[in-house]
């Protein structure tokens, strides 16, 4: 049964409870971007929090629009009528009597479950896992959502490398969950150093490892009006088995090859067991980021500027793809008064990755191109996970596409630009959110697009707070696909969740 039919039900549900409307309520989480986990924070804290919601969609193609499912962690089906169940709790427990002590051993733990009931119903579990933090150092172990990168989640395209796009995957995570003092009101960082298993049967590869890092800098006092902010962030899939370029179809694999998966240095020859063309390039799949951001906290507002550069191959170091990266600024307002309408954040973007450094692949210290962004010789199907990409949803699947297909790799289209903007604002008592994306597409090197496709894709919403149950949060979204590289759709999303604390 379509999904639109089961919309005006959970419509007369919504507006049953539009009599609750409250507007001393504090303001709640963004439409779109799922904040269940923040990320960030100022301090650790105690606490726990579950939830429960229910949320229908509907869509006039048969696919759901682009930003309805992408930076959604896998679990916003992409066909077109949807009714989805979601269930969870996070929580963070201090194991000392004394709460506000600073040497606190404290224990995190969360889990969350989806059902989707769609062309091809599906039971997700997003989130499963526990941690043991001393401060601000935890090790965690399982699923947990997580981004990498320095740029603006809620409203932007999304972290290059890791955007949010597909489920998060299961691992053993060690690192500093805040920025912590290096030289106390000078140079504070953060860090993490991860492995964990990527989906076991693939359409191309199977029994993936992920090796996943990350460094973050910053320079400036917590409080002070500058802040220049520096990254670097490292990720490979390596040790499964391929049927290209592999001895015996097993890729590099053990002890003695995981200094060449962290290190992301050549074996240049020195190893035995493995094919000509592991120990010629680096082992595994590696795709990076570096990057910047300078940070200005003024009186009545925060500027945030940021810069992510690519790297999937030796090209930035000669700097043959700088002109590729992602570029934006948030503007988040400060101290605003109570009106009937305000805008509260605004983030401008461009993703830009056509250059790839440029169209021919040959090693050396003048050339080292044709990056194709997302694929890779050995790992065909990509730096994906269930079949959604990793990275921005912008690169996307051939499996999402109706282009010609570029063999058994992940993607078809990695020569992209998007110039993007995203907001949010207060409504009344209510939060509203857009995001707005123009795309031009050109397929890849060895198979072009016919033309640079131009697409645009948006989405409007508005959530707000209710008595109903006892306080809950109602959320209504539009969103259009229209241009040449997608069908045109037009969607509908309606939902009610219920969030309890303890």
């Amino acid at each position: 049964m379509s999904t639109f039919r089961f919309l005006p039900l959970i419509a007369v549900v919504l507006v049953a409870a539009l009599p609750g409307l409250t507007h001393g309520m504090p303001p709640v989480s963004a439409v779109f971007q799922d904040q269940t986990t923040q990320g960030d924070t100022n301090e650790i804290t105690s606490g726990g929090k579950a939830w429960v919601e229910f949320a229908g969609y509907g869509s006039t193609a048969s696919r759901t629009p682009f930003w309805f499912h992408a930076n959604q962690w896998g679990i916003v089906p992409t066909s077109g009528q949807i009714l989805s169940l979601r269930a969870g709790l996070e929580a963070r427990k201090f194991l000392s009597k004394d709460a506000q002590s600073k040497s606190n051993w404290s224990v995190a733990y969360g889990a969350e479950f989806v059902a989707n009931g769609a062309a091809h119903s599906k039971f997700l579990i997003p989130q499963a896992y526990v941690g043991v933090a001393f401060k601000s150092f935890q090790l965690t172990v399982g699923r947990r959502k997580q981004y990498v990168g320095f740029n603006d989640n809620e409203l932007g395209t999304g972290s290059y490398m890791w955007s949010g796009n597909a489920l998060p995957i299961p691992r053993i995570q060690l690192g500093f969950e805040n920025y912590v003092p290096l030289i106390k009101n000078f140079i504070y960082f953060k860090g993490f150093y991860s492995d964990g298993l990527l989906d076991g049967k693939r359409p191309v590869t199977s029994e993936l490892k992920l090796h996943n890092k990350g460094l973050f800098v910053r320079l400036g006092k917590p409080t002070g009006t500058v802040q220049l902010h520096g990254g670097f962030n490292h990720a490979v899939q390596w040790g499964g088995k391929s049927p290209y370029f592999t001895e015996n179809g097993q890729m590099p694999n053990g002890l003695d090859k995981y200094w060449y998966v962290i290190t992301g240095f050549k074996p240049n020859g020195k190893l035995k067991d493995v094919s000509s063309f592991d120990n010629a390039n680096r082992i595994g799949n590696h795709v990076a980021s570096l990057d910047f951001g300078l940070e200005l906290n003024l009186k009545s507002v925060n500027i945030l500027f940021y810069r992510q550069n690519l790297i999937e191959d030796g090209s930035l170091f000669y700097l043959n793809n700088i002109k590729d990266g992602l570029n934006g600024v948030t503007v988040t307002m400060k101290n605003q008064d109570v009106k009937k309408f305000t805008l509260d954040k605004l983030t401008f973007e461009v993703l830009y990755t056509k250059s790839q450094g440029g169209s021919e692949a040959v090693d050396g210290n003048a050339i080292r191109g044709k990056d194709d962004y997302f694929n890779n010789a050995q790992v065909r199907d990509g730096w994906s996970y269930y079949g959604r990409g990793l990275g921005t949803p912008f690169i996307t699947p051939q499996s999402e596409n109706d282009w010609p297909r570029y063999a058994d790799f992940f993607t078809n289209n990695n020569r992209i630009w998007v110039v993007h903007t995203g907001m949010k604002g207060k409504l009344g008592g209510a939060i509203w959110t857009t995001k707005f994306s123009l795309s031009s597409n050109q397929g890849t090197y060895d198979v072009p697009l016919p033309s640079k496709l131009l697409q645009f894709s948006g989405v409007v919403g508005l959530e707000k707070q209710v008595e109903w149950l006892g306080g809950s949060v109602i959320k209504g979204a539009v969103s259009a696909d229209a241009g040449e590289f997608f069908d045109d759709a037009f969607g509908l999303m309606l939902s009610i969740r219920k969030n309890l604390s303890f």
